[in-house]
This record gives C-alpha cells, sequence and structure tokens, in this order.
C-alpha cells in the first residue's frame, strides 16, 4: 500500500505526562475513506487518541503519519498547512460567545484562505450562501445570523460540525460530537457525518459513549481501554462479550440488540 492509500498511521505510538502513561503500543492503520468509531469507558484514552491524531501533542513514543505525512518531521509552517486539511469536531466547540453563526461557521476555512481574505471574512461574511448550505443539511438554517451565546449546547455543537462540512476537511475527527443532543438527533447528525465522508471519499473517526450510536452508523469499531486498543473489528463482530470485557467495571447504558435500530428516513428534528 502506498502513502497516498492510507488516512493516517499509528505504529507503536505512545503518549506520557511524566510517570503517567495515557496511550502504550498504539497501532492503528487506516484506509482513505473509512469511517471508524472509537469506544471505551471514561479515562479510557479516546479522546487522548484524538489529540495524539489531531496533532495537538506530539507521541512520546513510536510514530505518526496523516495523509501520507509525517507531521512531527515537518516546519512548523507546513504542519499548519497539514493541520488545515484536518476538520476538528470537538464535543465542546470553541465559539467566542458574541460571534454570529455564518462567522463561527466560515472560520472552517480560515487556514486555506490569505490573511488578508480572513480578516475580511471575520468582519463581513464571504460566503453567506456556503455557511447556510452547511447549516441546512443540520437543521440550523434559521440560526444563520444569530450569535452563539443564544443557542443551546446541542446547537453549538451542530454549529461545530457545520464548520467542518464548510471546511471540506481530507480528514475528520470528531470527539463525542453529539453528546449533547437527544438520540433522534443524535443519529440524524451521524447520519449527516456519514454521508459527507462516504460521498466525498473522506476518513471519519468519531469517538462516542453511546455504543448503539456507534454501531449503528460506523462500519469498523475500535475499542480502547487503559489507553490501549482492546479490539479493532466490524460492527458486526462486536458481540456483548466483547463489550462486557470492555467496559468491565463500569456501568454500560447501552448493549447490543439483535438488530440496532437506525433513525427513520424522514424525522422532525428537534431544535435542541
Amino acid at each position: 500500500m502506498t502513502p497516498g492509500d492510507y488516512g493516517l498511521r499509528l505504529h507503536d505510538a505512545g503518549l506520557h505526562y511524566g510517570k503517567q502513561i495515557t496511550l502504550q503500543g498504539i497501532n492503528l492503520w487506516v484506509n482513505n475513506g473509512e469511517r471508524l468509531a472509537i469506544i471505551g469507558p471514561s479515562g479510557a484514552g479516546k479522546t487522548s487518541l484524538l489529540r495524539l491524531l489531531a496533532t495537538q501533542v506530539q507521541p512520546s513514543s513510536g510514530e505518526l503519519e496523516l495523509l501520507g505525512q509525517k507531521p512531527w518531521a515537518l516546519s512548523a509552517r507546513q504542519r499548519k498547512t497539514l493541520r488545515s486539511q484536518l476538520g476538528l469536531i470537538q464535543q465542546t466547540p470553541p465559539l467566542p460567545p458574541r460571534q454570529r453563526v455564518v462567522t463561527a461557521v466560515l472560520a472552517g476555512r480560515l487556514g486555506q484562505w490569505s490573511l488578508a481574505k480572513s480578516l475580511c471574512s471575520l468582519l463581513y461574511p464571504l460566503d453567506t450562501d456556503g455557511a447556510a448550505d452547511a447549516l441546512v443539511r443540520l437543521d440550523l438554517s434559521d440560526k444563520l445570523f444569530q450569535r452563539c451565546d443564544e443557542l443551546s449546547g446541542g446547537q453549538l455543537q451542530r454549529v461545530g460540525i457545520a464548520r467542518v462540512l464548510y471546511q471540506q476537511a481530507r480528514l475528520i475527527l470528531a470527539d463525542e460530537p453529539v453528546s449533547a443532543m437527544d438520540p433522534v438527533l443524535a443519529g440524524h447528525t451521524l447520519s449527516v457525518l456519514n454521508q459527507e465522508a462516504e460521498s466525498r471519499g473522506i476518513t471519519l473517526l468519531a469517538s462516542l459513549h453511546a455504543v448503539d450510536l456507534a454501531l449503528a452508523h460506523f462500519p469498523r469499531i475500535i475499542g480502547v481501554r487503559d489507553g490501549q486498543i482492546m479490539f479493532d473489528l466490524p460492527a458486526s463482530a462486536v458481540d456483548q462479550a466483547r463489550l462486557d470485557a470492555l467496559y468491565a467495571n463500569e456501568q454500560l447504558s447501552s448493549s447490543i440488540p439483535g438488530s440496532v435500530p437506525t433513525a427513520p428516513a424522514a424525522v422532525h428534528i428537534p431544535r435542541c
């Protein structure tokens, strides 16, 4: 397989802070266009793994490759260019409270624009139609000119997702992207993200607390516990025994039913 065939690769990667080991022995190879969910108990290392993949932290050991490049072998400027191709969705999006939603969405392309264009867009939105197109997919078209501090937690998460849709990143990394949404809205939002990845042939990784949503929306599941990958399997192969072992000593809210229900094709999306 050539470097251009995969979205990311981790080889024996580890992350530690002093004597505290956060991740260890992580080996992961993800092809371009694959869609994965990362599950595991609280404190397992899911967020740390995504931060490492996003180049927010440097591996303490091992090797990371993203989009055919080794980010920590690049210059700071080259690494910044690489980061502009990564779409990061955070559980609590870092959106300035007084910022308009349209400006927050358009900020998705600031890393791709010149300094002059970026400053101009911050003062006067340059592509309101583009921002509106991203918002309408998430049932937020009526929030285009509202301020971020007027939105609920679930709406703010969807604004963060709309920003990544507008960005048109080559690799999407999502950390608990639907944690503030009810199950129906969460399912709809994950469907939008998966449709984006499939239609553009890009890689999507999402850490999820809700096991049923992970199994329903992602074909490949990574189980993480104590900073290690416990299993890497097709969703159809993740049985209750594996989940019991992964979540041992922790209350698991979702079990595996005989068939995982999916959201109906047409639903009313609650505004939360």
